[in-house]
Formats: structure tokens, C-alpha cells, sequence
């Protein structure tokens, strides 16, 4: 695979998980190397003028008028580490912050911040030996981005803070004594080029990006087999219905659906039934999922706008020009993910409304709660209670964080984004989807046993198949929890996906929403 150039090629978020996971080298190109030291150089002869330049030679925030001595630069810049490290909470995955750690690489790679290059090649030791910072999950309210977590992440620099260093959590002295290594000495605006940034947010977000696209794909392939195994209609997903309505994301999953369908001998067998229409939670699938395509094409769209950008601040292009201006104000993505987070919810709200629907059943298509014999036997109802409860859970998350604001720095941040609290609820509640979807799976499985021994199309079949292979119908009760389990890895594998993805399941819009 080709080497990806820091500060130089355009990021996105599939890029950015190669990295992360070693499945794509990484590095700064020469001219990317000059720009750090140009910028550098630019800094260190603002930080030894007369002139008053924000964040180098003066303090911070509401200190921003009170000038710093040249001599004070380096401690200045050691304060603003320790000072801002002020986290709360569980740690963020192991896989965020290293996220993190190549975000800020690439944004201080432009060659506008004036971080030095043995700084640079620090974080870039710590990305290519795996040694990742532990980053506490509160703090941040996303307005000089995301100063609290940014500030923990590279405590390790300045010989602080904890990371995980050969699969273990060990103070960083600890690990710079193993390595023989020492501590660095910030340079003038290194440690607010490191901690003002959305980092924390961007990285939070590729994390939905990827998750919730595959809950996505996987939605519509359940969906379909829900439809197969209730026998549902396949006229809502016919072409020039959407043409009279055409969403990009509707054409899309419409398009998806009737090409899982197409042929269906099951589908074929009831045709000519005198059902008039199906229930909203099979026939406007296409509406449903299709909105909230939407939803995570404009979150996708904006990401990858903001993993290009150049979000600290001060912004430095010359000794005569660097402007303190609010690149790093977390607001441009704290709203699509709030958008996301929704689309997610409603997501699982109507795969829920599926799972329900199998148990009652349409017109005798199934027996009543998925199994012939109850009454003794629960059958599948208490497995709809679990999706009940995350999707009231899901609902509870959905209120914006991007609606609130308090402010902070003694009134210097007067608005804030909370953008930091948007991305991990929007992970949160793509996590919970991940189980609804698990459930449905299990569901439509045991409603497609029923149609035996007509037949689905390949495509559905193959995925069925897949689904016996991990999880046997069930003739009783036994511990539903251990299915859910199969089938969340599953999906969590995309399994489905690949099977899906073998026998040729493509739509016109596939370019759009199937690439991040």
C-alpha cells in the first residue's frame, strides 16, 4: 500500500484507521519537513520581539495581555501541559487516542503552527512504536478545541502522564527510562500548538464514520431478510416510486433492497395475497434508512473537511502575519454529529419496530413469538424487551450537545461547542445500534426457518446460512444472550457484508455512500 504523506496528501477517515491499525506506513515528505522548520524558525524570532503575539509571548485565555519574557517561553509552554491536564473519567479506547496522535500529526505537518521538528518526531516515535498516551474522557467543551484530553495526550513529552507501553498502563518516566529517553523542552507556542485543536472530537468521529456505516449496510441486509421472513411486499422498493422522491439515500437502500430480493422464490409465493400493505417498518425502509444515509454522508463530508484543516491557534504564516482567530471552536462538527447521533437512533428505532413486528407476526406468516410451542417457552419476546431498553436508551442520548452552552476562561469563551460530548454520545449510541441490529438479525433468522421450503435469493440464503452457522433455530427456550452475542460479532466482523459484497450487491449510488 502506498505511504501516506503527513501535511501533504488529503486525509480521510479510512486512511486515518490504516494508519491507526498498521495496515498503512505513514510518514512527512521533505517539503513537509521544511515547512515545520520554516514555521519554527518564524515563532522562535516572534518569541524574542518587542511585539505582543498571542499564545508566544504572552499568557492564555484571559491572561492573553500579560507579555512573557523570552527567557519564560520554555516554561510557559510546560505550564500550559499541566495546567490543562484536568481530565475526569474512564480512559477513551486505546484506538482513539492513538487516532488522536495522527490527527495532530498531519495538522501541525502544514506547517502553520510552529511546533519543532524534534517535537514532531516524538509524537511520530510514539505512533510507530504503539505507545499510546492515556487520555481521560471528560473535560473537553470543545471551544479552543479540545484542550483537557489534547493536554493529557502528550503529557508523555514533557516526561508526564501514563501510557500503555507494551500492553501496560505504566507512568511515561517509567517507560522513558526502558527506552532511554528523555524528557523534551516545549519551544515557544509548542504546547499550545499540541493542545488547542479538535483532535479529540475528529477522532471520535472517524469512529462513528466507520461504525455507523456499517450498521447501515448491515440494516438493509437484515431488513431484507425481516421482509423475506414476515413475507413482506417487495413493491415499495420498486425504481420509479423513488424516482418521484429521489433522495440520493432512498435510491440508494431501495436500490440495495430490490437488488437482495430480486428473484426471491419466497417473495414470489405470496404475490398474489390479498395484503394491501405492509407495516411503516418494512415498507418505507428506504425512507428510514435512506434519511439517515443522509445523515452520516454530511458527517463523513464535514470530517473529512476538518481532518485537513489547521484548527490551533495562533494560525502562523510570516513574522508579520499570525492571526489568533477561532479555527479551533469545535462547532462545525459538534453539529452532524448531534445529526448522526439521531440517524443512529432512529436507526435502531426501526429495527426494533421489526424485531417487534416478528413477533406477532403479519397474517399467520410466522407463529407467534418466533416459536411454534409456548407457553412454557417464552420464545423470542424477552429478546425485543433488550432492544427496547437500548433503543429508550439511545432516545434519552439524542438530546443535541451542540444546543448547550456555558462559559468558560473567565468569560474569553463565551461560546463553546460541547462538540467532545457529541462525539463520544454518538459512538455510545452507535454501539447500542450495533446490539439492536444483533437482535433483529436473530429475529429475522428464526422468521425465515418459517418459509421453508421455498427459498430466498443467493445472496439472502448465503447470509441465512451464515447466521445457522453461529446461531441454530431455536425450538425452546434457552439462553437468548449467547445469540445475541454470535450475531453482534457478526456483525461487528461484517461477515454479512463481505457475503454480501461476494454476490455482487452494487447500486448506482455505491461511490457515495459506501467509500469513507
Amino acid at each position: 500500500m502506498t505511504t501516506f504523506h503527513y501535511g501533504q496528501d488529503q486525509l480521510t477517515a479510512g486512511i486515518a484507521l490504516q494508519i491507526c491499525r498498521g495496515q498503512r506506513p505513514a510518514q512527512l515528505s521533505n517539503d513537509s519537513w521544511e515547512r515545520v522548520e520554516r514555521s519554527a524558525k518564524i515563532v522562535r524570532n516572534l518569541a524574542q520581539g518587542e511585539a505582543a503575539v498571542y499564545g508566544i509571548n504572552t499568557g492564555f485565555g484571559p491572561l492573553c495581555s500579560t507579555k512573557i519574557s523570552a527567557s519564560d517561553t520554555a516554561k510557559l509552554q510546560h505550564n500550559l501541559l499541566t495546567s490543562h491536564s484536568v481530565g475526569v473519567g474512564a480512559a477513551v479506547p486505546e484506538e482513539v487516542a492513538r487516532l488522536m496522535l495522527i490527527l495532530k500529526v498531519h495538522a501541525l505537518s502544514q506547517g502553520y503552527s510552529g511546533i519543532s521538528p524534534a517535537t514532531l518526531k516524538r509524537i511520530l516515535w510514539l505512533i510507530e512504536q504503539s505507545i499510546t498516551p492515556v487520555v481521560p474522557r471528560q473535560g473537553s467543551v470543545g471551544a479552543s478545541g479540545d484542550l483537557a484530553p489534547l493536554a493529557h495526550l502528550f503529557l508523555p513529552l514533557i516526561g508526564l502522564g501514563r501510557v500503555v507501553y507494551k500492553n501496560e498502563v505504566v507512568p511515561t518516566g517509567q517507560m522513558l527510562q526502558a527506552e532511554g529517553m528523555e524528557p523534551l523542552e516545549l519551544q515557544p507556542k509548542e504546547g499550545l500548538a499540541l493542545i488547542n485543536g479538535t483532535q479529540f472530537i475528529a477522532a471520535y468521529a472517524v469512529q462513528v464514520v466507520e461504525r455507523l456505516h456499517r450498521c447501515l449496510s448491515q440494516a438493509d441486509l437484515i431488513g431484507a431478510m425481516m421482509v423475506e421472513g414476515l413475507l413482506g411486499s417487495a413493491a415499495p422498493f420498486h425504481p420509479e416510486l423513488h424516482a418521484l422522491r429521489p433522495y440520493a439515500g432512498n435510491r440508494h437502500v431501495a436500490g440495495r433492497i430490490r437488488r437482495l430480493l430480486e428473484g426471491s422464490s419466497i417473495n414470489a409465493s405470496h404475490s398474489g395475497c390479498d395484503r394491501v400493505q405492509d407495516p411503516y417498518s418494512l415498507r418505507c425502509i428506504p425512507q428510514v434508512h435512506g434519511a439517515s444515509r443522509t445523515a452520516w454522508l454530511h458527517l463523513r463530508e464535514c470530517l473529512e473537511v476538518e481532518l485537513n484543516a489547521v484548527t490551533d491557534n495562533p494560525v502562523v504564516w510570516s513574522e508579520e502575519l499570525t492571526i489568533s482567530g477561532g479555527n479551533f471552536h469545535g462547532q462545525p462538527m459538534a453539529l452532524p454529529l448531534d445529526y448522526a447521533a439521531l440517524a443512529g437512533a432512529e436507526l435502531g428505532n426501526v429495527s426494533d419496530r421489526r424485531s417487534y413486528l416478528s413477533l406477532t407476526g403479519i397474517d399467520g406468516a410466522v407463529p407467534k413469538l418466533l416459536m411454534k410451542e409456548t407457553g412454557t417457552n417464552s420464545g423470542f419476546m424477552i429478546l425485543q424487551y433488550t432492544a427496547a431498553a437500548l433503543v429508550s436508551e439511545n432516545k434519552g442520548l439524542c438530546f443535541p450537545a451542540s444546543a448547550d452552552s456555558i462559559t468558560t476562561s473567565l468569560g474569553q469563551e463565551d461560546h463553546v461547542s460541547m462538540g467532545s460530548i457529541g462525539g463520544r454520545k454518538a459512538l455510545r449510541i452507535t454501539e447500542n445500534l450495533e446490539q439492536i441490529l444483533a437482535i433483529e438479525l436473530v429475529c429475522a433468522a428464526q422468521a425465515m426457518d418459517f418459509q421453508r421450503p421455498l427459498k430466498s435469493t443467493p445472496i439472502v440464503e448465503a447470509m441465512h446460512e451464515r447466521v445457522r452457522a453461529a446461531i441454530t433455530h431455536a425450538e425452546a427456550d434457552r439462553v437468548f444472550a449467547e445469540d445475541i452475542g454470535q450475531a453482534a460479532r457478526l456483525l461487528q466482523n461484517g461477515e454479512l457484508l463481505s457475503i454480501a459484497q461476494s454476490h455482487g450487491l452494487q447500486t448506482e449510488w455505491d461511490d457515495q455512500f459506501e467509500h469513507y
